[in-house]
């Protein structure tokens, strides 16, 4: 075992660079894998930076909603596997090395290899899941246009807690989000998250928000926009309360949106440009898709708007 790390070393930067040490002096790894581990790792730091957790304080509960947060960002199983992989490696070297006493990631999950489909949601479940929240509580509004912007729109949650007043269009009935790769993309929305988001801005409107934080459409009771973990949290304690049995996530919704377009016979391409996907084995076939066109196919397609034709449902009951 190498010296016991100073005050100074325990530090952020100082333990990267130890690690980057061990790992090409001790593991002897070569350039390429080195800088392998390193993008990996540094997915994590920029995880715990965001919910303002530092490495060394990391648990379990963290780690898994990191785990999960990969999941939702839509990277493969086996992408998920080698980076928490190399989060167990950087986890050992901090106890090995003393800056640690117990290994967080002793009884961290890898996601199965193989053929496994993502659970998905009924439309009946997620009216299962908004039924369950107290609409008594001042987040209770909230909680439900989230769940319903997740389903009725397909966010991703990074795009959902980024969500900025001034990019939604009400009276066009459209929303802008900045997807992966900074590409930016108009989804169309159900008259239902409209209406669910118009009783949680009767709440907003009243709250004392923090400088700077007042362009986001979600927000914490501090007045501050929420992260991926609260979103996380929020929507299995809801599941639960529910009486779901599925495990599942904030992406879990986006899947079933999807799944829900794809079933009602909506074009592949349309789901696709709608989700902001793009497939290895896929061009720009998704570029030239007009907005005309996504309206159309979600407004044709998805339960959402199907039912809101024949019986609007009052939230408040």
């Amino acid at each position: 075992m190498s010296e016991q790390p100073t005050t100074s070393q325990r530090q952020g930067p100082g333990v990267v660079a130890r690690y980057r040490r061990y790992l090409r002096l001790q593991r002897n790894y070569s350039p390429n894998t080195l800088e392998a581990y390193m993008r990996d790792l540094d997915k994590l730091l920029q995880f715990l930076r965001q919910e303002d957790i530092e490495p060394l304080e990391a648990t379990l509960d963290d780690l898994r909603h990191f785990a999960a947060a990969l999941y939702d960002m839509g990277i493969g199983a086996r992408s998920q596997c080698r980076i928490l992989s190399g989060i167990r490696s950087f986890y050992h070297f901090l106890l090995t090395d003393g800056y640690i006493d117990n290994d967080p990631t002793e009884l961290l999950e890898s996601p199965q290899l193989g053929a496994h489909l993502p659970e998905v949601l009924s439309t009946e479940e997620v009216d299962s899941i908004e039924a369950a929240i107290d609409l008594s509580k001042w987040e209770g509004h909230r909680n439900r246009a989230i769940i319903e912007t997740l389903f009725s729109c397909g966010l991703r949650v990074s795009e959902l807690v980024n969500l900025r007043m001034s990019n939604l269009y009400l009276e066009e009935r459209f929303l802008r989000v900045m997807g992966k790769g900074s590409k930016e993309r108009l989804v169309p929305m159900s008259p239902r998250v409209i209406t669910e988001l118009g009783y949680w801005f009767e709440y907003r409107q009243a709250m004392d928000i923090k400088a700077g934080e007042e362009d986001y459409v979600f927000l914490n009771r501090r007045g501050a926009h929420l992260t991926r973990t609260m979103i996380l949290i929020m929507v299995k304690r809801l599941a639960t309360e529910a009486g779901i049995k599925k495990t599942i996530s904030p992406h879990t919704f986006r899947h079933s949106f999807a799944t829900a377009l794809l079933e009602g016979g909506a074009d592949l391409r349309a789901i696709q440009a709608m989700l902001g996907h793009e497939s290895i084995t896929t061009t720009e076939i998704y570029t030239h898709i007009d907005t005309a066109t996504l309206r159309r196919e979600i407004e044709e397609h998805h339960p959402r708007n199907i039912l809101s034709h024949h019986s609007p449902t009052n939230p408040s009951e």
